[in-house]
């Protein structure tokens, strides 16, 4: 009689034993599902600055706060960050910032980014995304470069899009002229009286952008020809009543834009003025 009750006793604790297996696997694997769908999101950073960064989720931090699991900038402060920067010029007196602040889809194009060559020659690249064309942008701007070797002002790390990038020219001129006051200055007036009469500054990274003939003729008469000219007046037009041999009429471009300068003027020529 006492062998069934043995029996039957042993049957139990082994579906019980078998029971507690079989819940290990479901649970292990339910973790390991969970492990599997986390995201590593690892950031690509600036490397000019020694004591800022900026990545490329556009926030700005200090080189040693950095994550050293991820590479990204901690999630607090502003993102896309434009502090130091003339929104209106696309200009800002840190490389950091300058990043950030491109870094917004507000402020760059993607479209358009992507279509600039990475350097001036034909064979050259244009950039993978918009991170790549911030970082190399705010670095390497010729426009806010006077004479080669000197820089125009503190605001030298500018984003805007190049002069010779792919793209409607006519696109491209609006956006890059988007909150710039295009003025027409009287006979030998300087950009920087121009614009100071406005209440306003020169813009002086604009100038190229309004060193055209087709944006020249867009604001001023231009009764002559549109021509190349070397001075620090230009993009201007020549006054109706100056000497012949400076050609009365004519509208006027430089092709050295480093001579480019908000503080030029010519006794016989109106100048073409970027102000805000």
């Amino acid at each position: 009689m006492g062998k069934p009750h043995f029996d039957l006793f042993n049957l139990s604790l082994f579906s019980l034993f078998h029971l507690f297996i079989l819940q290990f696997p479901t649970t292990i694997s339910g973790i390991r599902k969970d492990i599997s769908l986390q995201e590593n999101k690892l950031c690509r950073t600036t490397v000019q600055g020694r004591y800022l960064l900026s990545d490329d989720r556009g926030y700005v931090c200090k080189a040693l706060s950095l994550d050293s699991w991820s590479n990204c900038c901690p999630g607090y402060g502003k993102r896309f960050s434009c502090q130091g920067c003339n929104v209106v010029s696309q200009c800002c007196n840190s490389y950091e910032f300058c990043v950030s602040c491109c870094l917004s889809p507000t402020k760059t194009e993607k479209e358009l980014a992507l279509k600039v060559k990475i350097a001036k020659p034909v064979t050259s690249g244009t950039y993978m995304n918009v991170f790549d064309y911030c970082a190399g942008r705010c670095r390497h701007n010729s426009e806010s470069v006077v004479h080669e070797n000197a820089y125009i002002s503190d605001f030298h790390h500018c984003f805007s899009l190049p002069s010779n990038s792919s793209g409607g020219a006519d696109t491209q001129s609006e956006i890059r002229l988007s909150g710039i006051n295009v003025v027409v200055g009287r006979q030998g007036e300087s950009c920087d009286s121009v614009c100071k009469s406005k209440g306003q500054s020169c813009v002086p990274n604009k100038l190229a952008v309004l060193n055209k003939c087709e944006l020249i003729q867009k604001y001023m008469s231009c009764k002559g020809d549109c021509m190349a000219s070397i001075g620090a007046d230009q993009p201007a037009e020549v006054v109706e009543d100056a000497p012949k041999h400076l050609n009365p009429g004519a509208c006027l471009f430089t092709r050295t834009q480093s001579q480019l300068s908000c503080d030029g003027s010519h006794r016989h020529t109106r100048r073409l003025c970027p102000c805000a």
